[in-house]
C-alpha cells in the first residue's frame, strides 16, 4: 500500500509546530532579558544615593529599587490593600496617594498594620525605595504605622523557561498526535477488517 502523505494537513501542522517552536525559542530569549534585568534590580538596592522621582514609566523601569524622596504636598486619599510587614507579618499596606508638585501626583506606601482602617496622615516628606507602579515604599513608616517590607527582586517572577518547556511540549505533542493520524490512516480500512477476523 501507498503511503501518501496530505500536504495541506501536513503544511498546516508543520506551520503550527513551527510556531510553538519559534515561541519556545522567544521565551527563552526572554528569559535571558529578565534575568540581565533582575540582576540590575538586584544592584539598584546596594546603591546608596537617591534618584529624583521618576516622571514618566521609561524613568520608573530604570530606577526601580533605587532610593528616593517625595514631599507629599497634600494626602488626596489614603487607601488599603494586602501587604507584609517587615517583620513577615500578613496584614494592610496603607497607601497614600499624593499632590506632589503642579499638576503631578504619586503614590506612598506609608505603612503597615493589622487592620484595614486608613490611618490619619497630613502629608511630609519621606524617603524610600522606588517600587512598580510606581510607588514610594517608605523606608520609615509613617502615622504611627509598622514598617513595611521593602520592595525585592526576588519578587519579580521571572517564569520564561516554564514557558518555553510548555511551547516546546506542544510542538512534540502535536507532532505526535499527527503521526499517529497518519499511521491510523496508512493502515486503511483493509488492516482494520483483517484485525477484526484475526480476532
Amino acid at each position: 500500500m501507498t503511503r501518501k502523505i496530505p500536504v495541506l494537513p501536513t503544511i498546516l501542522v508543520l506551520a503550527a509546530v513551527a510556531t510553538m517552536v519559534a515561541l519556545g525559542f522567544w521565551q527563552l530569549d526572554r528569559m535571558r532579558q529578565k534575568e540581565a534585568l533582575l540582576a540590575r534590580y538586584e544592584g539598584a538596592r546596594t546603591m546608596s544615593a537617591a534618584v529624583p522621582w521618576p516622571r514618566t514609566e521609561g524613568e520608573a523601569e530604570r530606577n526601580l529599587f533605587r532610593n528616593a524622596q517625595l514631599d507629599c504636598k497634600r494626602v488626596l486619599s489614603i487607601s488599603s490593600r494586602a501587604g507584609t510587614a517587615a517583620d513577615g507579618r500578613k496584614g494592610w499596606a496603607h497607601i497614600a496617594h499624593c499632590a506632589i508638585g503642579e499638576g503631578e501626583e504619586a503614590d506612598i506606601a506609608i505603612g503597615w498594620s493589622e487592620r484595614p482602617q486608613a490611618p490619619q496622615w497630613q502629608g511630609g516628606t519621606v524617603e524610600g525605595v522606588i517600587a512598580s507602579g510606581p510607588r514610594l515604599v517608605a523606608g520609615r513608616p509613617m502615622a504611627g504605622l509598622a514598617p513595611l517590607a521593602p520592595p525585592d527582586p526576588a519578587n519579580v517572577p521571572n517564569n520564561h523557561l516554564a514557558y518555553a518547556g510548555q511551547w516546546f511540549f506542544f510542538a512534540l505533542t502535536a507532532l505526535a498526535i499527527y503521526w499517529l493520524a497518519l499511521r491510523r490512516r496508512w493502515r486503511g480500512p483493509e488492516d482494520g477488517a483483517r484485525g477484526v477476523t484475526r480476532s
